[in-house]
């Protein structure tokens, strides 16, 4: 919807994936025109890899002030984000229910952000037959495919926010009326289906042959991050479990569940994809693993890169602020070793060692009081090392996010880890058919072996046989919060299921740690007024950002309650 993403962006082009050198030889005082781009065949290939900058692709992104600050399990009941003056007020008018706030990052500039990469796509999809790629080891093909998948995904992520959006499968030119009224959401999911259809298609050709001789199933490590067969069923998937869930499907038809059980048993049935067989390295594979359908490609992230010492880590280890702090709500959902939940008087959970006998996921994913750690005991306790009653620096839950802290980041240590981005990866798929088949179906076989397959990876026991339809739903949506913990799933599984009331609402609560003497005493306790949540049933749907609705004359409707 924007004119300020276009062929003079050098400096953006630069940017894109799998660059050559050869790119930077020109004067670079010489500005890049429309006619230069696309009558060369390598600047045309450049301009199309530049849409990959639009994507979504790290944890840690919420602050306008330092870009590796907030993840949006931070709006959720999974964790909060501590007082610090330069990032707070972000998490806050979420919190608050706030959404039109001009600081409402996820609100405001995801909605820009995607039309401007929705642009690059459309302007590539209009010039690439122009371009004379003949002799260019570019195939035009392959690159349409890549276009339609990366159109069908930053649509998605708006789909996933706004409902139904304005719809361009054409670059408007100047001039033009841009005052385009929105589509029905059944329309935006069908028009995401139809970009993705023709992207499988065209991949799953000999026309797609491209780089080094290699079909796009069978990408070398150079073009790895590029979509696949596998990536593009993977947001299928995805799109049309939100299509069938509550927050899209009141009537709750069967018929939609069953084609999100079909889009994701394809990729089950492709036998290309497993689980890894360590849950608490999942993240940190350097080398491409079965697991893995697409992620973002990046090197080891270096100690000074800004999200590990000023988001993750406090002072303690190194760090100057550790601020992705879980919540005992999330802490809560932790399982037994025996699967039974800790609610229940026969798990064998004390409150007084709160810790003990967990589901390993659990020690993946949370660091807490008096575990080792990076070769000391952790000290949450008021005089600890690790905790300080007033610190913005330090945890206010007396929990750090342990899945997105590689170990070997600490105070005084040059080495350095993979902290790998997933946007998708075959753990979820899996728990994507279980739930579908489960509201298609009911508890049958299928929906068993799913989830077991996630459980038995994680050195859990299979689920109880004899669930009802409803207690199987209750023990997806709990294993999605655990398996899925901190990867940037939870806040949209919340909003589609129309949780937001029953979640996210409620007092978010933290552990209280005292020491005494040789012991510890546990309390949890409510958390105070500014990190509690205010959440309505319209906020299940963002707001379309009021500036794109003031400059619209009247066409661009608001979503209700907004």
């Amino acid at each position: 919807m924007k004119h300020n993403i276009y062929f003079l962006l050098l400096g953006a082009l630069l940017l894109a994936t799998a660059c050559k050198e050869d790119f930077l030889q020109r004067d670079p005082g010489a500005p890049i025109s429309k006619e230069d781009v696309f009558s060369d065949p390598l600047l045309a290939a450049r301009f199309a890899d530049n849409s990959y900058n639009f994507l979504i692709d790290d944890y840690g992104r919420i602050s306008q002030a330092q870009r590796h600050k907030g993840t949006t399990g931070q709006f959720s009941d999974e964790a909060i984000g501590s007082g610090a003056a330069d990032f707070l007020p972000y998490m806050t008018v979420m919190n608050q229910g706030n959404f039109l706030d001009p600081l409402a990052t996820d609100v405001v500039e995801i909605y820009t952000r995607m039309y401007q990469g929705i642009r690059n796509v459309n302007v590539m999809l209009s010039k690439l037959e122009s371009v004379p790629w003949d002799g260019s080891p570019s195939n035009p093909q392959l690159i349409k495919a890549e276009m339609l998948y990366l159109r069908g995904f930053f649509y998605f992520e708006l789909a996933k926010r706004y409902g139904g959006v304005v719809l361009l499968d054409k670059a408007l030119a100047a001039g033009e009326n841009l005052d385009l009224p929105r589509s029905s959401f059944d329309e935006t999911v069908e028009f995401i289906l139809n970009d993705l259809q023709e992207a499988e298609n065209l991949l799953d050709t000999q026309s797609a042959i491209n780089y080094n001789n290699q079909r796009p199933k069978e990408w070398d490590d150079r073009q790895y991050g590029r979509p696949t067969i596998g990536a593009v069923r993977a947001l299928r998937s995805r799109l049309l479990l939100l299509a069938a869930s509550p927050l899209h499907n009141p009537g709750n038809d069967a018929g939609k569940w069953k084609q999100a059980a079909d889009a994701a048993r394809s990729i089950m049935d492709m036998g290309r994809y497993s689980l890894h067989n360590n849950y608490a390295n999942l993240l940190n594979q350097g080398t491409p693993i079965n697991e893995y359908i697409l992620i973002k490609v990046r090197g080891p992230r270096p100690f000074n890169s800004g999200f590990m010492p000023d988001f993750i880590m406090p002072p303690s280890s190194g760090g100057a602020q550790g601020l992705l702090n879980p919540t005992q709500n999330h802490v809560d959902l932790y399982e037994m070793s025996n699967g039974r939940a800790i609610t229940d008087p026969t798990s064998g959970y004390n409150p007084q060692n709160p810790y003990a006998n967990r589901d390993p996921r659990f020690y993946a994913n949370i660091i807490y009081n008096d575990m080792t750690w990076q070769n000391r005991k952790i000290q949450m306790w008021v005089g600890g090392t690790d905790y300080q009653p007033g610190s913005s620096s330090f945890t206010r839950t007396r929990y750090y996010c342990r899945k997105l802290w590689p170990e070997v980041y600490r105070g005084g240590s040059t080495a350095t880890a993979i902290l790998n981005f997933v946007f998708f990866r075959y753990g979820e798929v899996l728990l994507n058919y279980a739930e579908a088949l489960n509201e298609a179906e009911g508890p049958v076989a299928g929906v068993y072996a799913a989830v077991n397959q996630i459980r038995t990876r994680a050195g859990m026991p299979n689920l109880p046989t004899g669930l009802s339809k409803e207690q199987m739903r209750a023990r997806i949506h709990n294993e999605r919060a655990v398996e899925l913990a901190f990867e940037e799933h939870r806040w949209w599984d919340i909003l589609r299921w129309k949780k937001g009331k029953e979640i996210v609402a409620p007092t978010i609560k933290a552990m209280d740690v005292v020491r005494e003497g040789n012991r510890f005493i546990y309390n949890v306790v409510p958390m105070a007024a500014i990190y509690q949540r205010v959440f309505e049933d319209h906020m299940h749907l963002y707001p379309i950002p009021r500036a794109e609705v003031d400059k619209s004359r009247g066409v661009m409707v608001q979503n209700p309650g907004w």
